[in-house]
Order: structure tokens, then sequence, then C-alpha cells
């Protein structure tokens, strides 16, 4: 992936191949991947429709920019996915990388049903888990989210993983300062804020370390 420090507009493809050095038949999952929620949000909410037409830049590049947050890991967990965002993209791009692989995770029967058929029909390393995150027992590398809940709530779905060896990354919007320090009302931990290289006004949040109660 090409060194980026600030946030960059992904117009289409072309670009965010030269951007991320995705091979062709990454770019060409991820076309079929933009087909498939176009077909299915015509008949549920997966996405924003405008987002639709920004696919690049808002879906493709946002959730591509967490994977060189932790290029030696292999196992990701995606907790409340939706339309499969990140997961789908960040098995994608590792496709063809032995031993990666993404679970899913979503407690709404009609989305495991969308995500199930972009998994088989892309043939990618994924595992769709009709499940809420806390009731499943899932041992991976990296902890994931993005639009799921507010970090309060998110590290109480998080902190099973993190207990069992995981870190976390989170996508989080322009509110993480408010969302960080409701959380430390309940939670003990340990967070690096990044910036995030595809929206001026995004963060990205990892966690190392959660427990439970205010620190000292």
């Amino acid at each position: 992936m090409s060194d980026v420090s600030e946030p960059v507009e992904v117009a289409d493809a072309a670009a965010f191949a030269a951007l991320t050095g995705a091979s062709p038949a990454a770019i060409a999952d991820l076309e079929r991947y933009r087909s498939y929620l176009i077909e299915w949000n015509a008949k549920m909410n997966l996405v924003g429709p405008s987002t639709l037409d920004v696919f690049w830049s808002r879906h493709a590049w946002d959730s591509a920019q967490i994977l060189p947050l932790a290029p030696e890991a292999l196992t990701w967990a995606d907790l409340g996915t939706g339309a499969g965002l990140p997961g789908i993209v960040l098995a994608i791009l590792a496709k063809d990388r032995p031993g990666f692989h993404v679970h899913l995770v979503d407690s709404l029967t009609k989305r495991c049903r969308f995500l199930t058929e972009v998994v088989n029909g892309l043939s990618l390393p994924a595992t769709v888990h009709n499940s809420r995150a806390e009731d499943l027992s899932l041992t991976v590398d990296i902890v994931t989210a993005r639009a799921c809940a507010p970090l309060s709530r998110l590290m109480g779905y998080a902190q099973p993983y993190l207990k069992r060896g995981a870190t976390a990354i989170f996508l989080k919007g322009q509110d993480v300062a408010s969302e960080l320090e409701d959380a430390a009302i309940n939670w003990d931990f340990d967070a690096d804020v990044l910036p995030s290289l595809s929206d001026s006004r995004g963060k990205i949040v990892r966690v190392g370390r959660l427990g439970r109660g205010r620190k000292p």
C-alpha cells in the first residue's frame, strides 16, 4: 500500500488500485461486491443509497486502510458487520494470503443471508456468524467494527476477544473524543487514536488493553 499520511479521495477502481496495490483479481471482486450491494440494497437497508456512488472512497478505501495497521494479523473478527464492512473488503484484499480468515458477525438473519451469498459467490476466506458478538468464543488476532455502536458499548462486545489476546481496531467518526470520554466511565483501557485516511472527520481507535472500571 502506498505511503499515505493525509486523507485521500478515491474516485474509482484505478485510483484505489494505485493507492492500495490491489491486484486486478481483487479489483474484480470488489466490483462484484459493489454489484451485490446495489442489488440487495434495493431489497433491504445495507448502506446509504447515496454512498454507493462513492463506493471506492466511502466503503472500499475506508475499510482497506486498516489492513496495514496489523500487517502480521491473519485472523479478524468484524463485529456487527452489517453489509460486510470492513470485513468483506479485508477478505477480498487478503484472499490469496495463506491462513488469512475473517469472521463476519451479525445478529440479523437477513443480513447474514446477504453476507453468505457474497462470501460464497466470491470464494472468500470468511465465515458468517448469525450471532451476537458477545455470544461467540472466537480467538482472533484483530477484532474490528465500523458504524456498529458507541465505544462504551462496543468495548463490551469486544472485551471477550481482547481477553483471548486480540487487539481492537475500530473505525469511528468525528465524535470519537466524546465516545472515549463516555467509555472511560466504565472501562479501563489503553487506546491510540489515529487519523482516518479516507475522511478528514474520521478516526481509527486502536485498543490493546481493556478491562472493567475507570482508570485510577
